[in-house]
Order: structure tokens, then sequence, then C-alpha cells
């Protein structure tokens, strides 16, 4: 049975644009009230702004820097201020930095991957618990790249830094420790993401760097012949929310079957019997 998410609230991580953004309409869209953060990309704001406006569903949009951890305590106390609850956490926060990109590491540059992708998340979550403990329901979504299974390597290896790969290796770690903290009151899963449009695939400044050639291995090694779409997420998002009431500290591996691509299965042998 679905849950009935009209009149909830959820605080959605880093939605000014792309999967952030997509999840939260789709939320807002369902009678959700959303409180939606942003810190930069702010050429599309405007765009946000109408988009959400155009629900009928009130929201709270936030500009505010995850990576300084005094300001997660006042963002999350403007969510409860505002609806007076807190249901769900989409713990979206995440910078990955791309070898075609930005070349060899700077100490910023590692800084910036490790304080967005998992040291945000902890802040965050650590700030949420009391009120989603609260609802008696709570959602917690986290995040995460298959960058924490593969690394720099195969065609991945133009795409995913290594501070990036070993801070998501560290986010299933958080998922399952979260999990025990949050039970019975609140589920905690993870979504783990392969190539997904907007995020290291199409629509991307890394992916249209990278030549025909090797844009096409990463598809070849991926099972299912193609990179993720924003509704792939969005449809794995309103699973753990509306239909997964008995999962919990599990990691949701959303990658079209990419990690498994590498290795072909040869056939049966006729054997000696």
């Amino acid at each position: 049975m679905k849950a009935d998410l009209i009149g909830k609230v959820a605080l959605v991580l880093g939605s000014i644009k792309g999967i952030g953004r997509e999840i939260g309409l789709s939320l807002a869209r369902k009678g959700v009230r959303t409180a939606l953060t942003y810190h930069d990309w702010e050429t599309y704001l405007e765009e946000m702004k109408q988009c959400f406006g155009q629900t009928d569903t009130p929201h709270l949009i936030v500009k505010t820097d995850l990576q300084d951890t005094d300001q997660i305590p006042k963002l999350v106390a403007q969510v409860i201020d505002t609806f007076g609850r807190l249901d769900i956490l989409i713990n979206n926060i995440e910078r990955g930095g791309w070898p075609v990109v930005h070349g060899p590491y700077t100490e910023a540059q590692w800084n910036l991957e490790l304080g967005t992708t998992l040291r945000a998340k902890w802040w965050v979550f650590k700030e949420a618990l009391p009120y989603l403990k609260a609802t008696g329901e709570g959602i917690v979504i986290n995040f995460s790249s298959i960058a924490g299974i593969v690394g720099r390597s195969g065609p991945a290896s133009y795409i995913f830094n290594d501070g990036y790969a070993a801070a998501n290796r560290g986010i299933s770690l958080l998922t399952e420790t979260w999990a025990r903290m949050g039970a019975p009151e609140v589920r905690v899963n993870e979504i783990m993401l392969g190539f997904m449009e907007s995020r290291h695939a199409e629509n991307t400044r890394g992916w249209d760097l990278l030549t025909p050639w090797q844009q096409q291995a990463i598809v070849d090694h991926t099972l299912l012949d193609r990179t993720g779409s924003t509704r792939d997420v969005v449809e794995s998002v309103h699973y753990l929310i509306e239909n997964a009431s008995f999962m919990t500290g599990a990691v949701l591996r959303l990658d079209g079957g990419y990690v498994l691509g590498g290795e072909t299965v040869a056939p049966m042998p006729k054997g000696v019997l």
C-alpha cells in the first residue's frame, strides 16, 4: 500500500537544478511541502522558482552553504519554524571532481569533494534525526555513486576522482549506521547512481569533454546499453518512500548494470561426464 504523502514535509538538498530539482518537484506535485536548498548555479534560480510556483504546494527555498556546518542547524530550524515538522530527508548534496575537467588534484578540490559528498550529509542527518523520529514514519534517502565501487578505473577513469570515490564508499557505511540509529521510527536507504543525465553523463560539462569513443565506452560497459534518466531516479525515490515500508539500511544500485558490465559469461562447457 502506498504511503499518503499529502501534507508531509521534505527537505531536498541540492535542488536548484537536475536530479534534486526533479525530485523536489515530483514530491510537491504529490502534495508534499518542500524545503529546497541551493548554494551556487544561481543562473537557474528564477527557473527553479517558476517550476515550484506552478505546483501550488507550499515550499521554501533556502540559500545555504552546507560545507559550513554552522549553517546546518539554522537550515533545519528554518524548516521546522516554517512547516512545523520534517518527514523526509533527501540527502542529495555532493560535488564530484572529474579528472577530465579538473586534472590533477589540488587540496581545495579534494576538500570540496569530501566536504560536500560525505561530511555535509552527516551534519544534516544529525540535525534532522530528532524531527524525523518525532513523526514516527521518517524517511531518509542518501544519494551516492558507483564511484564508491569502481573508483578511478576502466571507462570511468576520466570521470571519478579518488576523493569522490572514497567519499561515496563512506556513504554506504553511514546508511547502515543511520538505519540502526533511526529504527524503528525512521527508514534510511541509499540510491547509488551510475551514469545519469545531468550527473556524470549527458547534460554535464565533463561529458561533453569526453571523446565520442570515451562516451561510447561508458555505454558499452553498461548492461542495459544506455545511460540513466532523471525519470529513473525520481521513480526510484518514490518507490523507497511510498512502497518500501520494510526496507531500511539497504542500497538500491541504479546503474543499468555498469558495475557488472566488465565481465562476460562464458558459454557452458560440455563437461567430462
